[in-house]
């Protein structure tokens, strides 16, 4: 399925996801319910650890007001899997044909990871709309996204920024009009999640939320 125009509004108003991954399943609720106190109400779970998937079961369970997104889906059988766990969304960092397939088949909205042309021309082939752009700040940045997106432009094709990402760029990427939301993966801090400080991150949500606010002021 292509990715429904519904959940590119959604990703619009969300305008940052919070991208993380989780070592302790236990974790991945009151670090949910913390973004959330912050104003962040999209993320990104990552599928890098062994408690991932029971950390997504959790959130999709105790959390329906967060807009679940999955990211390092990496295999057919994981799409379908996260789909049926009931994820929002799924992404990844590459452009695996196989997995857009299954992601399609199992009507889960799904946006390939693409740095090149050929990779994107890859995703539209597949009937994709919306890519992931990683890495972002490595590839080229604004600069080269809007290089590599001009040819295209005509297609509509939107673009989900992510990989070097911060508070200080962020907003010039949500300036691109073909860029509904950005990936941050700088806003969850791994050691707070280990101490389980949920305060610090609402709090570094709240900053985030805030600057956005004030550079479109």
């Amino acid at each position: 399925m292509a990715f429904p125009e519904e959940l590119l509004q959604r990703l619009k108003q969300s305008r940052v996801v919070a991208g993380f991954s989780v070592e302790n399943a236990e974790h991945a609720v009151p670090l949910t319910r913390a973004l959330l106190a912050g104003g962040i109400d999209a993320i990104e779970l990552t599928l890098r650890t062994p408690a991932a998937m029971d950390a997504l079961k959790a959130v999709c369970a105790d959390v329906p007001e967060m807009f679940v997104g999955v990211g390092t889906i990496l295999s057919p059988e994981t799409a379908e899997e996260v789909k049926a766990v009931g994820a929002d969304f799924g992404v990844a960092p590459g452009m695996n044909p196989r997995v857009v397939r299954a992601a399609q088949q199992a009507g889960l909205p799904f946006a390939p990871g693409i740095a090149t042309p050929s990779e994107l021309e890859a995703a539209i082939e597949l009937g994709c709309r919306f890519v992931k752009f990683f890495p972002a700040e490595a590839s080229g940045g604004i600069p080269y996204l809007r290089s590599m997106a001009a040819p295209y432009k005509h297609l509509g094709i939107q673009y989900f920024p992510l990989g070097g990402l911060d508070a200080e760029n962020m907003s010039a990427y949500l300036c691109e009009p073909n860029v509904p939301a950005i990936g941050g993966s700088w806003i969850v801090k791994k050691e707070w999640v280990d101490n389980e400080n949920w305060a610090g991150i609402t709090a570094r949500a709240a900053e985030v939320i805030k600057r956005l606010t004030k550079d479109n002021q």
